[in-house]
C-alpha cells in the first residue's frame, strides 16, 4: 500500500473515531440530564462509528499479515492513537451513563 492510500486510510480512521468519541461524550451529557433514550441512541451511534474506524484498521492489519507492509507515517500513528483513545472514551461513557441511570 502506498503512502497516499495509507494517509487516506488514516484520515478515515480519524474521522470515524472522532465521530464515535463525540457521540459518546454527548451521551454522557444526555444521561446527566436524565435523557436516557437519547443517551442510548448516542451510545449506539458511537459504537457504529468506532466499528467503521476499526474496519479500516483491520484492513491495514490484514494487508500487513499478507506481506503488504505499509509505510509508517505520522498520520497513521496519530490515527491509531485517536482510535484507541476514542474507544476508551466510549467504554467510560458506557459506565457513566449507567451510573447516571441508577442515580
Amino acid at each position: 500500500m502506498d503512502t497516499n492510500n495509507i494517509t487516506e486510510t488514516a484520515f478515515q480512521i480519524i474521522l470515524y473515531a472522532g465521530n464515535g468519541k463525540s457521540s459518546a461524550m454527548e451521551a454522557i451529557q444526555e444521561a446527566k440530564e436524565g435523557n436516557f433514550v437519547k443517551a442510548d441512541q448516542l451510545m449506539e451511534n458511537a459504537g457504529e462509528e468506532l466499528n467503521k474506524a476499526h474496519e479500516y484498521q483491520t484492513k491495514l492489519l490484514q494487508n500487513e499479515a499478507n506481506g503488504d507492509e505499509s509505510p509508517l507515517n505520522l498520520m497513521l500513528i496519530h490515527s491509531q492513537d485517536h482510535l484507541m483513545t476514542s474507544m476508551t472514551v466510549r467504554d467510560l461513557a458506557v459506565e457513566l451513563v449507567e451510573i447516571y441511570r441508577i442515580k
